[in-house]
């Protein structure tokens, strides 16, 4: 028997589904990091996020802690003008959109996928955000998680 440590590695990833009312495409971000979500990370993700996408942005979030902490709340305060964030109420992962795509993501690509590396798991990864967002998922993910009635998500979906 050997005293090996086990060294685990770790491959977190951040999403977001962004949607126009009144239109039907969207638009999905995924991002990989090496390592748990820290706050820097998180605020990478929204600087990302305002330079592909113009106006107003609205981020619907859940309770993790690393979208509550310190320096994620002043890069909130200091851009205000563009950036507004609403709260999932806490324990809804059923609420938010993001996991539609996780799970999409377990059935399809990583259904019975065993990867030699975290490189190789990325990579997988990355074929099936191409697919998710060639196939347009992601107004069917907003709609899965009833957030909104289906008349409310109708009308969204007609406004200008």
């Amino acid at each position: 028997m050997t005293d090996d440590h086990v060294n685990w590695k770790r491959l977190s990833a951040m999403g977001g589904i962004a949607w126009r009312p009144g239109r039907p495409d969207t638009r999905l971000f995924l991002s990989l990091r090496p390592h748990s979500i820290r706050q820097g990370d998180v605020v990478s993700f929204l600087a990302s996020l305002h330079r592909h996408i113009r106006g107003r942005v609205v981020v619907v979030w859940d309770r993790l802690s690393s979208h509550r902490g310190g320096q994620v709340r002043k890069y909130i305060e200091a851009n205000a003008r563009w950036l507004t964030v609403e709260w999932l109420p806490p324990y809804a992962p059923e609420l938010n959109p993001v996991e539609q795509v996780w799970a999409n993501l377990e059935g399809c690509e990583l259904a019975n996928y065993t990867a030699d590396d975290l490189d190789e798991l990325a990579v997988q990864i990355e074929r099936g955000k191409r697919r998710m967002r060639r196939r347009g998922h992601g107004l069917g993910f907003i709609k899965h998680t009833t957030l909104l009635s289906p008349t409310d998500f109708n009308l969204l979906c007609k406004a200008h």
